[in-house]
């Protein structure tokens, strides 16, 4: 299905890879710190800011991230469920996406990992001892793991929603060398994902909304596309230096993000701190599917009990799966 410009992240298959150089912020204000609509992180950068309250002082607290060309509305419906669990979910627009200072550049990989951080540690100060969890969604999902790995003392829980660890090494050699070649021709130019036969979801009606939106990007340059890439390098090479609880969900129709990097991901975990759920219905964009609420009481459930089951038993056949799964060529 042809639908918007996320599907940019599929333009992986023919273009990436070397390096960017980080934007200088329009302006500087005085961070790191979170007023009512904006997150300033610590070099000065003004992010727009989200957040959904509970009636009640809040059991527990979700920093939302989110995906390639996407920003942080995507939570939306997902944190008005979350709010009637007495949840309060809070979500900013990384840099270069959504209506953040410019737009469609990329900032660099440890960047985003730092505004993380720094988001978390805002949030710790307001909630001391409120439970606080990450979800990062694809990229925003990789963001999470590369932060995590480099140390997120003040986070309870990791939710990684089809997280984006797609990392070059595991692409077979003529895509690598098409990638590398594309990224040092034209940087400049931009992708659109028009005419890539690809769906992100089986809600057609939220893929139109997000087509018409104009916060989401519609074309996107390549060099963020290669910027993408060594995020990802980044994300699946932090899987064993993962030490907090970690809830990893994926959908078997993923047609963005492949299975077998996944798994590699999941692999290389330790298994006493990463529970996987596998749906044999779901699509990359797991949190909006039309299934998408049993996906939201799955979180729920883990984020009250890591170790216990999950209620839509999507977490009971994964060690046969990894187990019967060939290591990605």
């Amino acid at each position: 299905m042809k639908t918007f410009g996320y599907l940019s992240l599929f333009a992986l298959l023919f273009l990436s890879a070397c390096a960017t150089h980080p934007p200088v912020p329009p302006a500087v204000l005085d961070g790191p710190a979170l007023t009512s609509d904006t997150f300033i992180t610590h070099d000065g950068w003004p992010l727009p800011l989200h957040q959904w309250q509970p009636d009640k002082q809040p059991e527990a607290v979700i920093i939302a991230l989110h995906g390639f060309n996407d920003y942080g509305r995507f939570i939306e419906q997902p944190a008005r469920y979350f709010t009637q669990a007495g949840i309060a979910v809070f979500s900013y627009d990384q840099r270069g996406f959504g209506a953040s200072p410019q737009r469609g550049r990329w900032a660099g990989a440890k960047v985003y990992a730092k505004d993380l951080a720094t988001f978390a540690a805002l949030l710790r100060q307001r909630y001391p001892y409120t439970p606080l969890y990450v979800l990062g969604e694809s990229m925003g999902g990789a963001v999470t793991a590369v932060a995590a790995a480099n140390g997120l003392p003040d986070v309870d829980g990791l939710i990684l929603a089809a997280p984006a660890v797609w990392a070059r090494w595991t692409m077979p050699w003529y895509q690598r060398s098409v990638l590398w070649l594309g990224s040092h021709v034209a940087p400049w130019m931009k992708l659109t994902g028009k005419g890539l036969e690809i769906t992100p979801s089986d809600n057609i009606e939220m893929l139109r909304a997000l087509s018409r939106d104009p916060l989401v990007i519609k074309a996107t340059r390549i060099d963020a596309i290669a910027g993408l890439t060594n995020l990802m390098d980044l994300a699946l090479a932090s899987a064993p230096r993962l030490h907090t609880p970690t809830l990893l969900l994926y959908g078997e129709k993923d047609e963005i993000v492949p299975k077998q990097p996944t798994l590699m991901f999941i692999r290389q975990a330790d298994s006493g701190i990463l529970k996987a759920a596998w749906y044999s219905q779901g699509y990359h964009m797991l949190l909006r599917d039309l299934q998408a609420k049993r996906y939201w009481q799955d979180i729920l459930a883990w984020m009250k009990q890591p170790h216990g089951p999950l209620p839509s038993g999507a977490d009971k056949d994964f060690p046969e799966l990894i187990a019967e799964t060939d290591q990605p060529k």
